[in-house]
């Protein structure tokens, strides 16, 4: 018996077909998009800072008058 180096069986293209069709999962597409990573790593420490300055101001105490 004869093997062919790169011969391709017939079940192959059916199952290459199969992969390519599908949808990377999210967690990479996250990853490979520098825009979106870029907008999160801005944004969440903006929001969060300002919660901290928000919560810090309203515990500064009443002065008497």
């Amino acid at each position: 018996m004869v093997e062919r180096i790169g011969a391709v069986s017939q079940d192959e293209p059916a199952a290459g077909a199969a992969e390519r069709d599908e949808r990377p999962p999210f967690m990479q597409r996250l990853l490979d998009n520098p825009f979106l990573l870029l907008f999160i790593g801005v944004t969440v420490p903006t929001v969060l800072y300002l919660i901290w300055g928000i919560l810090e101001i309203a515990q500064i105490p009443l002065s008497p008058s």
